[in-house]
Protein backbone atom coordinates (compact mmCIF):
# COMPACT_ATOMS: atom_id res chain seq x y z
CA UNK A 1 0.00 0.00 0.00
CA UNK A 2 1.14 3.44 -0.50
CA UNK A 3 1.13 6.67 1.80
CA UNK A 4 0.84 9.83 0.01
CA UNK A 5 2.89 12.46 1.81
CA UNK A 6 -0.05 14.44 2.40
CA UNK A 7 0.33 17.52 4.65
CA UNK A 8 -1.64 15.75 7.21
CA UNK A 9 0.65 12.95 7.31
CA UNK A 10 3.74 15.28 7.03
CA UNK A 11 2.49 16.47 10.59
CA UNK A 12 2.00 13.33 12.29
CA UNK A 13 5.46 12.48 11.17
CA UNK A 14 6.69 15.39 12.53
CA UNK A 15 5.45 14.86 15.70
CA UNK A 16 6.30 11.40 15.62
CA UNK A 17 9.82 12.18 15.34
CA UNK A 18 10.21 14.36 17.56
CA UNK A 19 8.40 12.11 20.44
CA UNK A 20 10.61 9.03 19.02
CA UNK A 21 13.56 11.29 19.71
CA UNK A 22 12.64 13.14 23.40
CA UNK A 23 10.64 9.30 24.14
CA UNK A 24 7.57 12.03 25.70
CA UNK A 25 5.00 13.74 24.04
CA UNK A 26 5.47 16.31 26.87
CA UNK A 27 9.44 17.48 25.54
CA UNK A 28 8.15 17.12 22.02
CA UNK A 29 5.18 19.51 22.72
CA UNK A 30 7.99 21.93 24.53
CA UNK A 31 10.57 21.58 20.91
CA UNK A 32 7.48 22.09 18.86
CA UNK A 33 5.91 24.14 20.83
CA UNK A 34 2.11 22.96 20.99
CA UNK A 35 0.37 21.00 23.55
CA UNK A 36 1.01 17.45 24.48
CA UNK A 37 -2.26 16.53 23.75
CA UNK A 38 -1.79 18.06 20.04
CA UNK A 39 1.13 15.90 19.99
CA UNK A 40 -0.45 12.75 21.38
CA UNK A 41 -3.38 13.57 19.37
CA UNK A 42 -1.17 13.62 16.21
CA UNK A 43 0.93 10.20 16.82
CA UNK A 44 -2.95 8.39 17.14
CA UNK A 45 -3.84 9.75 14.24
CA UNK A 46 -0.84 8.24 12.53
CA UNK A 47 -1.21 5.17 14.31
CA UNK A 48 -4.43 4.75 13.22
CA UNK A 49 -3.58 5.67 9.59
CA UNK A 50 -1.34 2.57 9.63
CA UNK A 51 -3.01 0.35 11.77
CA UNK A 52 -0.42 -0.38 14.24
CA UNK A 53 1.14 0.91 17.13
CA UNK A 54 3.85 3.06 17.35
CA UNK A 55 4.63 3.16 21.19
CA UNK A 56 4.33 1.30 24.41
CA UNK A 57 3.04 3.88 26.35
CA UNK A 58 3.83 3.40 29.88
CA UNK A 59 3.02 5.67 33.24
CA UNK A 60 6.28 7.73 32.69
CA UNK A 61 7.82 7.17 29.42
CA UNK A 62 7.11 5.80 26.15
CA UNK A 63 8.85 3.30 24.32
CA UNK A 64 9.14 2.46 20.35
CA UNK A 65 7.24 -0.62 19.29
CA UNK A 66 9.33 -2.65 16.47
CA UNK A 67 7.42 -0.92 13.91
CA UNK A 68 7.75 2.50 15.73
CA UNK A 69 11.60 1.74 16.00
CA UNK A 70 11.66 0.88 11.52
CA UNK A 71 9.85 3.93 11.35
CA UNK A 72 11.83 6.23 13.08
CA UNK A 73 14.85 5.32 11.69
CA UNK A 74 13.51 6.05 8.43
CA UNK A 75 11.67 9.13 9.52
CA UNK A 76 14.99 10.76 10.85
CA UNK A 77 17.26 9.91 8.35
CA UNK A 78 15.05 11.82 5.87
CA UNK A 79 14.00 14.56 8.02
CA UNK A 80 18.68 14.66 7.56
CA UNK A 81 18.68 13.96 4.27
CA UNK A 82 15.82 17.53 3.48
CA UNK A 83 18.20 19.20 6.02
CA UNK A 84 21.29 18.81 4.43
CA UNK A 85 19.91 19.57 0.84
CA UNK A 86 18.23 22.33 2.54
CA UNK A 87 21.61 23.54 3.98
CA UNK A 88 23.49 22.91 0.65
CA UNK A 89 20.88 25.13 -1.41
CA UNK A 90 21.55 27.67 1.49
CA UNK A 91 24.74 27.90 1.41
CA UNK A 92 24.96 27.83 -2.41
CA UNK A 93 23.09 30.84 -2.59
CA UNK A 94 24.93 33.02 -0.31
CA UNK A 95 28.52 31.86 -0.13
CA UNK A 96 29.02 31.23 -3.74
CA UNK A 97 31.02 33.70 -5.59
CA UNK A 98 28.67 35.32 -7.73
CA UNK A 99 29.23 36.29 -11.14
CA UNK A 100 28.20 39.61 -12.24
CA UNK A 101 28.74 41.13 -15.97
CA UNK A 102 29.18 44.91 -16.00
CA UNK A 103 29.56 47.19 -18.96
CA UNK A 104 33.07 48.14 -19.09
CA UNK A 105 33.13 51.66 -18.42
CA UNK A 106 30.42 51.17 -15.55
CA UNK A 107 32.02 48.72 -13.83
CA UNK A 108 35.90 50.57 -14.14
CA UNK A 109 34.18 54.36 -12.90
CA UNK A 110 31.35 53.74 -11.02
CA UNK A 111 30.82 50.26 -9.84
CA UNK A 112 34.20 49.33 -8.56
CA UNK A 113 35.33 52.08 -6.95
CA UNK A 114 31.93 51.85 -4.46
CA UNK A 115 32.26 47.83 -4.63
CA UNK A 116 34.68 47.63 -1.10
CA UNK A 117 32.02 49.15 0.68
CA UNK A 118 29.31 46.40 -0.27
CA UNK A 119 32.45 43.46 0.64
CA UNK A 120 32.99 45.24 4.13
CA UNK A 121 29.04 45.20 4.44
CA UNK A 122 28.48 41.60 3.85
CA UNK A 123 32.02 40.17 4.33
CA UNK A 124 30.52 36.18 3.63
CA UNK A 125 29.92 37.62 0.24
CA UNK A 126 32.02 36.97 -3.23
CA UNK A 127 31.57 38.56 -6.74
CA UNK A 128 33.58 38.14 -9.36
CA UNK A 129 33.18 41.29 -12.44
CA UNK A 130 33.18 40.90 -15.51
CA UNK A 131 33.70 43.51 -17.81
CA UNK A 132 31.88 43.41 -21.27
CA UNK A 133 29.99 44.88 -23.92
CA UNK A 134 27.73 41.58 -25.00
CA UNK A 135 24.33 41.72 -24.77
CA UNK A 136 22.63 39.03 -22.32
CA UNK A 137 20.18 36.45 -23.03
CA UNK A 138 19.25 33.75 -20.70
CA UNK A 139 20.64 31.31 -22.72
CA UNK A 140 24.14 33.00 -22.64
CA UNK A 141 23.99 33.68 -18.64
CA UNK A 142 22.99 30.02 -18.08
CA UNK A 143 25.62 28.49 -20.57
CA UNK A 144 27.51 31.12 -19.23
CA UNK A 145 26.82 30.66 -15.56
CA UNK A 146 26.42 34.30 -15.48
CA UNK A 147 23.84 35.14 -12.59
CA UNK A 148 23.72 38.90 -12.68
CA UNK A 149 24.15 42.00 -15.12
CA UNK A 150 24.61 45.47 -15.71
CA UNK A 151 23.59 46.84 -18.89
CA UNK A 152 23.87 50.11 -20.09
CA UNK A 153 21.27 50.07 -23.17
CA UNK A 154 17.46 50.31 -24.08
CA UNK A 155 16.40 47.91 -21.46
CA UNK A 156 14.49 44.80 -23.56
CA UNK A 157 14.74 42.07 -21.97
CA UNK A 158 12.09 39.25 -22.80
CA UNK A 159 13.38 36.09 -20.92
CA UNK A 160 15.21 37.90 -18.00
CA UNK A 161 14.52 39.95 -14.85
CA UNK A 162 15.58 43.42 -15.32
CA UNK A 163 15.25 46.53 -13.51
CA UNK A 164 16.31 49.95 -14.14
CA UNK A 165 18.90 50.71 -11.95
CA UNK A 166 19.47 54.72 -13.11
CA UNK A 167 18.62 56.90 -15.88
CA UNK A 168 21.32 59.08 -17.64
CA UNK A 169 22.21 62.03 -18.69
CA UNK A 170 24.32 63.35 -21.50
CA UNK A 171 26.67 66.25 -21.55
CA UNK A 172 29.63 67.13 -23.23
CA UNK A 173 33.18 67.49 -21.54
CA UNK A 174 36.87 68.50 -21.79
CA UNK A 175 39.70 69.94 -19.46
CA UNK A 176 39.64 72.91 -18.63
CA UNK A 177 42.95 73.77 -20.58
CA UNK A 178 41.45 72.56 -23.74
CA UNK A 179 38.68 74.96 -22.98
CA UNK A 180 41.00 77.88 -22.14
CA UNK A 181 42.41 77.46 -25.20
CA UNK A 182 39.39 77.30 -27.61
CA UNK A 183 37.38 80.61 -26.85
CA UNK A 184 35.98 80.69 -29.85
CA UNK A 185 33.45 77.86 -29.11
CA UNK A 186 31.00 79.73 -28.30
CA UNK A 187 27.50 77.25 -29.02
CA UNK A 188 27.16 73.79 -30.29
CA UNK A 189 27.13 74.67 -33.88
CA UNK A 190 30.92 76.14 -33.41
CA UNK A 191 32.53 72.91 -32.76
CA UNK A 192 33.73 71.28 -35.41
CA UNK A 193 33.05 67.19 -35.50
CA UNK A 194 36.90 66.44 -35.50
CA UNK A 195 36.62 67.60 -31.80
CA UNK A 196 34.01 65.45 -30.70
CA UNK A 197 35.13 62.00 -29.03
CA UNK A 198 33.28 59.37 -29.42
CA UNK A 199 32.40 56.05 -27.73
CA UNK A 200 31.95 53.64 -31.13
CA UNK A 201 29.17 51.68 -29.54
CA UNK A 202 27.44 52.98 -26.67
CA UNK A 203 25.39 49.90 -26.15
CA UNK A 204 24.88 46.40 -27.75
CA UNK A 205 23.84 47.20 -31.91
CA UNK A 206 23.74 51.03 -31.09
CA UNK A 207 24.17 53.27 -33.92
CA UNK A 208 27.72 54.69 -34.36
CA UNK A 209 27.77 58.41 -33.55
CA UNK A 210 24.55 58.19 -31.40
CA UNK A 211 25.30 59.58 -28.35
CA UNK A 212 26.77 62.70 -29.79
CA UNK A 213 23.82 63.13 -32.19
CA UNK A 214 20.74 62.09 -29.69
CA UNK A 215 22.97 65.50 -27.85
CA UNK A 216 23.16 67.89 -30.57
CA UNK A 217 19.33 66.76 -31.67
CA UNK A 218 18.55 67.89 -28.05
CA UNK A 219 19.93 70.97 -27.88
CA UNK A 220 18.53 71.91 -31.33
CA UNK A 221 22.08 71.83 -33.13
CA UNK A 222 22.59 70.56 -36.82
CA UNK A 223 24.41 67.21 -36.91
CA UNK A 224 27.02 66.75 -38.85
CA UNK A 225 26.62 64.78 -42.35
CA UNK A 226 29.99 63.19 -41.42
CA UNK A 227 31.61 62.85 -38.06
CA UNK A 228 35.94 63.41 -37.87
CA UNK A 229 36.68 62.86 -34.09
CA UNK A 230 37.98 60.05 -32.85
CA UNK A 231 36.75 56.55 -32.15
CA UNK A 232 36.61 54.14 -29.43
CA UNK A 233 35.41 51.21 -28.03
CA UNK A 234 34.96 52.30 -24.49
CA UNK A 235 33.11 55.17 -23.25
CA UNK A 236 35.92 55.91 -21.07
CA UNK A 237 38.43 56.00 -23.36
CA UNK A 238 36.97 58.81 -25.23
CA UNK A 239 36.46 60.37 -21.65
CA UNK A 240 40.51 59.96 -21.02
CA UNK A 241 41.34 61.56 -23.90
CA UNK A 242 39.09 64.33 -23.08
CA UNK A 243 41.03 64.86 -19.83
CA UNK A 244 44.29 64.86 -21.78
CA UNK A 245 43.05 67.68 -23.68
CA UNK A 246 42.47 66.01 -27.31
CA UNK A 247 38.88 66.96 -27.62
CA UNK A 248 35.71 66.81 -26.20
CA UNK A 249 33.70 63.66 -24.64
CA UNK A 250 30.26 63.19 -24.80
CA UNK A 251 30.26 62.51 -20.94
CA UNK A 252 27.77 59.99 -19.13
CA UNK A 253 27.22 61.85 -16.00
CA UNK A 254 27.69 58.40 -14.10
CA UNK A 255 30.98 58.50 -15.57
CA UNK A 256 31.80 62.06 -15.37
CA UNK A 257 30.27 63.53 -12.43
CA UNK A 258 32.82 62.94 -10.14
CA UNK A 259 35.32 64.44 -12.37
CA UNK A 260 33.14 67.34 -13.17
CA UNK A 261 32.92 68.05 -9.28
CA UNK A 262 36.76 67.78 -9.20
CA UNK A 263 37.33 70.17 -11.84
CA UNK A 264 39.44 68.10 -13.47
CA UNK A 265 36.59 68.07 -16.44
CA UNK A 266 33.95 70.68 -17.18
CA UNK A 267 30.95 71.05 -19.07
CA UNK A 268 31.68 72.19 -22.87
CA UNK A 269 27.80 73.29 -22.86
CA UNK A 270 26.00 73.19 -20.03
CA UNK A 271 22.73 71.58 -21.76
CA UNK A 272 22.63 68.32 -20.27
CA UNK A 273 20.05 65.99 -22.57
CA UNK A 274 18.70 62.60 -21.32
CA UNK A 275 20.16 59.73 -23.27
CA UNK A 276 18.23 57.02 -24.75
CA UNK A 277 19.40 54.36 -22.60
CA UNK A 278 19.94 53.53 -18.73
CA UNK A 279 21.62 50.97 -16.54
CA UNK A 280 19.58 48.07 -15.78
CA UNK A 281 20.12 44.91 -13.29
CA UNK A 282 19.95 41.81 -14.99
CA UNK A 283 19.12 38.68 -13.64
CA UNK A 284 18.20 34.77 -14.27
CA UNK A 285 16.66 34.61 -10.68
CA UNK A 286 15.42 36.48 -7.99
CA UNK A 287 15.30 34.01 -5.05
CA UNK A 288 18.90 33.80 -4.11
CA UNK A 289 19.92 35.69 -1.66
CA UNK A 290 23.50 36.99 -2.77
CA UNK A 291 21.65 38.52 -5.69
CA UNK A 292 19.59 40.25 -3.66
CA UNK A 293 21.82 41.26 -1.39
CA UNK A 294 23.97 42.86 -4.51
CA UNK A 295 20.41 44.22 -5.88
CA UNK A 296 19.25 46.37 -2.60
CA UNK A 297 22.44 47.74 -2.47
CA UNK A 298 22.65 48.52 -6.14
CA UNK A 299 19.27 50.22 -5.64
CA UNK A 300 20.69 52.04 -2.43
CA UNK A 301 23.75 53.52 -4.26
CA UNK A 302 21.80 54.19 -7.65
CA UNK A 303 19.34 56.65 -5.56
CA UNK A 304 22.44 58.64 -3.37
CA UNK A 305 24.68 58.99 -6.74
CA UNK A 306 21.22 60.32 -8.76
CA UNK A 307 20.62 62.60 -5.63
CA UNK A 308 23.65 63.63 -5.74
CA UNK A 309 23.71 64.24 -9.81
CA UNK A 310 20.60 65.96 -9.99
CA UNK A 311 22.03 68.50 -7.25
CA UNK A 312 24.60 69.28 -9.77
CA UNK A 313 22.86 69.55 -12.65
CA UNK A 314 20.55 72.18 -11.00
CA UNK A 315 23.70 74.56 -10.86
CA UNK A 316 23.94 74.49 -14.13
CA UNK A 317 20.89 76.36 -15.17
Amino acid sequence: MKHKLSPSLLTWLRCFDAAARNNSFTKAAAELHVTQGSVSQQVKRLEDHLGVALFHRARRNLELSQEGLRLAIAVSQSFQVLDDALGQIHGSGRNQALSLSCSPSFAMVWLTPRLGQLLRENPELSVRVHGEFQALDRSRMDQEHIQAGIRFDLGRYSDLYAEKLLDEWLIPVASPAFMAAHPELKKPADLPSAFMLHDAMPWDRAEEYTEWNTWLEGVGSPVPATHDGQLFNLSQLAVTAALTGQGVAMGRMALVLDDLIKGRLAPFFATPVRSKASYYFISTSQGMENISIIEDWLNRESKQFQHVRDIWLKTLR
